[in-house]
């Protein structure tokens, strides 16, 4: 069996664009006539994503209890058994359910591949486990959720999504990225290092720190 395809979409930072260009790329797959589908994709409530999402099908999510909240993932088997051409699984370096197959979504994809199914996902470069100490001296915030570089050098391509941290952090401010609350959590994040500290007053109102 042929294994399948990975591509991922790599940027710096939530809010670059990754899911909006693995939509974009799977409506121009879809338009060549391939068999296109998303199995997970997280649009945390940006209308450009939700515009780009309507026309492909979308698989139901799986259900699951969590410390007794009801949480929704990726239906792995329902992939395998809908074994489409191509299909969407965003956020690579997500941790699943404990009750879900794997631990990780990046070996869900792995699974996906060994299928023959081609596969399109995104990730940011601080999940990445190779540099994640790296960003944390950087940003002196350590992501817990990380991949395994041997699973990111298995993309048969990469496609870099960048815009300039100024337009980012606009981008912010004006809650294109996320909901009010949330945002000025990620703000406050983004501002412990003094690359992003610059930049600004805060959303919330609050000067940056650094």
């Amino acid at each position: 069996m042929r294994k399948g395809h990975l591509k991922i979409f790599f940027g710096y930072a939530a809010g670059v664009g990754k899911t909006y260009s693995m939509l974009v790329a799977a409506r121009e797959a879809k338009a060549l006539g391939r068999d296109v589908v998303i199995g997970y994709v997280e649009p945390h409530d940006r209308a450009q994503t939700l515009a780009l999402m309507e026309g492909l099908e979308a698989l139901p999510k799986r259900q699951y209890q969590e410390n007794g909240v009801a949480v929704e993932e990726f239906d792995l088997d329902g992939a395998l058994a809908r074994d489409p051409d191509l299909i969407l699984v965003d956020e690579m370096a997500h941790t699943n359910a404990s009750s879900s197959r794997h631990h990780k979504r990046y070996k869900d994809i792995e699974e996906l591949l060994n299928a023959g199914i081609d596969v399109y996902t995104t990730v940011n470069v601080q999940h990445l486990e190779s540099l994640n100490d790296t960003i944390a001296a950087i940003t002196n915030v350590r992501v817990r959720e990380r991949i395994l570089d041997s699973s990111f050098d298995e993309a048969d391509q990469v496609e870099l999504v960048d815009i300039e941290p100024e337009e980012l952090l606009e981008r912010m401010k004006a809650g294109k990225i996320y909901a009010p609350a949330r945002r000025c959590r990620r703000w406050t994040t983004f501002s412990r290092s003094t690359t992003c500290g610059r930049y600004g007053k805060s959303p919330c109102g609050a000067a940056p720190n650094g």
